[in-house]
């Protein structure tokens, strides 16, 4: 009797030569590093190097951030990857009334490009790679980090990382929008544009099913819906006048790892191969490097657990073992302390460790693509791969992604999907161990990392001197030159908003701005 996966497909017992009937391995696998990439997207993978490996990073200020990343970095650390709080997410400045007890809590507050420079303080931005978390007011904080790198010294042209810059996700699964849909369009289309001619090695975005997947998403769901939206990012900087080819090669992917092993790997594999597709049938891209799905993994951070917290430290290996397995350009391992508060110094090396014992201590990263050829994983591709297929179709049946979230399909999907999870945790049908099995009368004391409450006045004191101390006029012409170019479709706003951060303008200052010219998304169900 089989059981059933995540995405609800059928696992059989045993799998045999028959669950591969008339399959061809040319079509379905190719080489590593060759079309359709479902081997991988380079032919070596891991033999030669391993993967990057992020930690997700930042609260409290930029100097408490930045003492974390030094730390990181002398752990072996190969990338950074920066959280943000909350108001700089959503556009606010640390001393607006509305960001009121949420500065530095989530991630690290960053007000405007001194907060960065004090961010990257003695890390040199010509030889680490960035991941950036942000997504409405991401050309912000990307022109922030160039300016940044400016003062280092270091060309735009050897910039490397990524900002997330992946808007229509937040509309359906997160919600830290600022802009209504065809505007948030336009400025990722602007960020394209602005990174093939300024930031060439910089990723433009990081199209994320992560946090759908954080949701409630099923496997299938969350790339079904982040491959859909990928082609509505592609759509609109094709309309803008963008050739495939001079922007494709830098799009990037961001997905979740489940304990889930096989599904997650059958998974990674269905998502490149489906891209491949598009990509090459749909856009007519011819540059190989327009056709990889090149993507970072995180492992789940809602499959941890407050109870029994050292148990997260087995799920958080067996989730970036998938990872790996199913062939990530770069992963970021979550600490066992995330389902209690911020992780400590210590569980965050220890996360970080979990990555460096599975590319130094394992032989997965001998072989390309060990599972190729399994009679399971291959069966389990190819019918992820068809569920997929059949989502991303019923979105196109709504007109693509954009009119699919104003019609709420891919929320209520999800919602339906995650009420499901809640339910089988709830009866018992699902195991999870510490919470619903294999429990303990008395958790052993645990002390959290806890951010410095006094972090909100310290910012708003920055800002107040930030203030008295910029030109202010020339604050104001840089930002209506912005709102001017907001205006009209002819023109990239991200030049002349560099010129207002380089003024010393605020990044709430800057998402006012535009607020004032674009407005802001209501969606239809908060009436």
């Amino acid at each position: 009797m089989s059981s059933l996966s995540e995405s609800g497909l059928p696992i059989e017992p045993v799998y045999g030569p028959s669950a591969l009937s008339g399959w061809d391995p040319a079509a379905k696998l190719g080489e590593p590093g060759a079309f359709p990439f479902t081997r991988g997207v380079y032919p070596t993978m891991y033999t030669g190097k391993p993967w990057t490996m992020r930690q997700y990073a930042g609260f409290g200020t930029a100097a408490e951030s930045n003492r974390r990343y030094h730390q990181l970095i002398d752990a072996g650390t190969m990338g950074l990857s920066v959280a943000f709080d909350l108001p700089t997410q959503m556009g606010y400045d640390s001393d607006e009334a509305i960001a009121a007890g949420e500065v530095g809590k989530v991630g690290v507050a960053i007000d405007s490009v001194e907060d960065m420079r004090v961010l990257f303080d003695d890390i040199p931005l010509g030889e680490v790679s960035t991941s950036m978390t942000i997504n409405a007011p991401g050309a912000v904080l990307l022109l922030m980090y160039q300016l940044v790198g400016e003062e280092q010294g270091v060309p735009s042209a050897r910039l490397t990382g990524t900002i997330q810059n992946d808007i229509l996700k937040e509309y359906i699964a997160r919600g830290t929008y600022i802009f209504p849909p065809k505007p948030s369009l336009r400025l990722v289309s602007n960020v394209f544009q602005y990174c093939h001619r300024e930031v060439p090695k910089w990723n433009t975005i990081s199209i994320s099913g992560y946090h759908m997947a954080e949701a409630g998403a099923t496997p299938a769901q969350e790339i079904a819906f982040t491959l859909a939206n990928g082609i509505e990012y592609v759509r609109a900087a094709v309309a803008s006048g963008l050739d495939v080819d001079d922007f494709a090669p830098r799009l990037s992917f961001f997905f979740v790892a489940r304990t889930t092993l096989l599904e997650e790997i059958a998974k990674f594999r269905a998502a490149r191969r489906i891209w491949s597709r598009v990509m090459r049938d749909e856009f007519g891209a011819k540059n190989p490097k327009s056709q990889m799905l090149r993507f970072h993994t995180q492992t789940a951070g809602v499959q941890l657990m407050a109870q029994q917290p050292e148990v997260n430290l087995v799920r958080v290996a067996l989730q970036g073992l998938g990872a790996v397995l199913g062939g990530t350009q770069s992963l970021h391992t979550n600490s066992f302390d995330e389902a209690i508060a911020l992780p400590t110094e210590k569980a965050a090396r220890l996360a970080l460790r979990t990555q460096q014992v599975i590319a130094y201590e394992s032989d997965v990263t001998k072989t390309v693509d060990p599972f190729a050829g399994s009679y399971a994983i291959e069966a389990m591709t190819d019918e992820v791969e068809t569920a997929a297929l059949e989502l991303m179709a019923r979105v196109e049946d709504y007109g693509g992604a954009v009119a699919g979230i104003e019609a709420g399909f891919q929320k209520q999907e999800i919602e339906r999907s995650a009420y499901q999870i809640t339910q089988e945790i709830d009866s018992g049908k699902r195991t999870v161990v510490g919470v619903n099995k294999y429990t303990i009368d008395v958790e052993e004391p645990y002390e959290p990392l806890r951010v410095n409450p006094a972090i909100e006045a310290q910012q708003a004191e920055r800002l107040a001197k930030l203030r008295a101390e910029r030109d202010n006029a020339a604050v104001s012409k840089a930002l209506d030159a912005m709102k001017r170019a907001a205006g009209t479709d002819a023109e990239n706003v991200l030049y002349p908003m560099r010129e207002a951060l380089a003024a010393r303008a605020t990044g709430g200052e800057v998402s006012h701005a535009l607020r004032e010219v674009w407005g802001t998304f209501v969606p239809a169900d908060a009436f």
